[in-house]
């Protein structure tokens, strides 16, 4: 049984569900242009045969033509325009396309992306589609295989071009084999989560997203009937887990924390990373009641904060910016928190994260008329902090998550 919190503070006003309806009417229309339809190969840019949804909105300074692998997962949740379940399945078979031809999903369908993955979801997504779509076993089957075939020839590779695995567990990694490249795989690019070391870090977030491929394929096989191959994923998971309390897990601190291998110590930086364990079910019970009491370290006044405190030495990232911290938030972490938050049964606390989340959300969207990739969660009339790239209106996976939000917790859709 959880246990019980008092609510988390500080808190941004109940939001209005007018404004909610209103904003979910301005995403169903928007989503039009964000679409994008590439069937050939074009210059760099690979060849889908299905239509997507581009990360952002074309603007004059950046523009995004491409389908990213775990910015699919994300807007899947949530896409309500014109082209529903076909845009959702057709998005998941672009993945699988990929896959077949590259033997890895790449970051996106860039040729010059194809050194590296993001992210692994493909078995999150192919459960989402064959439970919300009805889709049949032997659909199932087919999808489950390829995922397999991913999480064996890319993610558990312990050789290059895809050196993934060590000693069991997993890192981020691209083919140059340079740190910022297997961060920018992580999708967090830039953090202060890494140093600027991503090679030497095994990430809690990917061995816990692994850890649900592992248990995803055995509800798979159970679901078809193998009772051989789901017990074998099964037990892949259980050594898996163990290992991540053994090296992740922090006994004094009781939160889990990314491990440098090349230094055998855990990182210092407490980061929403953690909450992939409980989205994933990777969690024990009392694991999972400190991680709720440690949600007030990254709640604040318009949502949760991708790491806790600014960074006070920057010399280590010299001019690399790290949008994927203080003060910045992001709508795919929220997902993860709130969902790993539900699992365990912390539902009004979920919900708070959630009504904070879309009132930043609508406030940006009624100063500025657009929705954003990422907000400034500490002071939410400002300005995010810039990436590398000039900041995006949109956006695909904010749209998405806000549209979740609004029919899980408001009723709206």
């Amino acid at each position: 049984m959880p246990i019980t919190l008092p609510l988390l503070a500080p808190s941004s006003a109940t939001p209005n569900e007018r404004d909610i309806k209103k904003a979910v009417t301005y995403i169903r229309n928007h989503w039009e242009v964000m679409e994008h339809l590439s069937p050939k190969d074009d210059g760099t840019l690979i060849g889908l045969p299905n239509r997507y949804i581009v990360p952002a909105s074309p603007s004059e300074n950046f523009t995004f033509t491409e389908q990213y692998y775990w910015d699919s997962y994300f807007t899947s949740l949530g896409y309500n325009g014109e082209h529903g379940p076909d845009m959702i399945e057709g998005m998941l078979e672009n993945l699988i396309h990929l896959y077949k031809r590259f033997n890895m999903i790449p970051t996106a369908n860039r040729m010059y992306f194809t050194s590296r993955s993001q992210p692994p979801l493909l078995s999150s997504y192919i459960f989402h589609v064959y439970q919300t779509l009805d889709k049949s076993k032997e659909w199932l089957k087919h999808h489950i295989d390829i995922a397999i075939e991913e999480y064996n020839n890319v993610w558990m590779s312990t050789a290059h071009p895809h050196w993934h695995n060590i000693n069991g567990l997993n890192r981020y990694y691209d083919i140059n084999a340079l740190h910022d490249l297997a961060e920018a795989e992580s999708g967090w690019d830039m953090t202060t989560r890494f140093e600027r070391k991503c090679l030497d870090f095994l990430p809690i977030d990917l061995n816990a997203l692994l850890f649900k491929y592992e248990t995803d394929f055995a509800h798979a096989a159970e679901v078809l009937g193998d009772e051989d191959a789901h017990i074998d994923w099964l037990e892949k998971a259980a050594i898996r887990h163990a290992k991540v309390d053994t090296l992740m897990w922090n006994e004094s601190k009781n939160s889990y924390f990314d491990y440098n291998y090349v230094k055998q110590a855990q990182s210092g930086v407490w980061s929403l990373a953690a909450y992939y364990p409980l989205w994933a079910g990777m969690a024990s019970d009392e694991q999972a009641a400190s991680m709720a009491k440690h949600l007030s370290k990254f709640m604040k006044k318009g949502g949760l904060s991708s790491t806790t405190r600014p960074l006070v030495d920057m010399s280590i990232f010299g001019s690399i910016k790290t949008q994927w911290a203080y003060p910045n938030g992001w709508a795919p972490l929220h997902y993860i928190a709130t969902e790993g938050l539900e699992r365990y049964g912390y539902h009004d606390q979920a919900k708070q994260v959630a009504s904070a989340w879309i009132s930043t959300n609508l406030t940006w969207f009624k100063q500025h008329g657009e929705f954003i990739e990422k907000y400034n969660v500490v002071s939410p009339t400002s300005p995010p902090k810039d990436g590398v790239y000039p900041s995006q209106s949109g956006f695909g996976w904010t749209n998405a998550i806000f549209v979740y939000y609004a029919n899980k917790y408001f009723g709206i859709s």
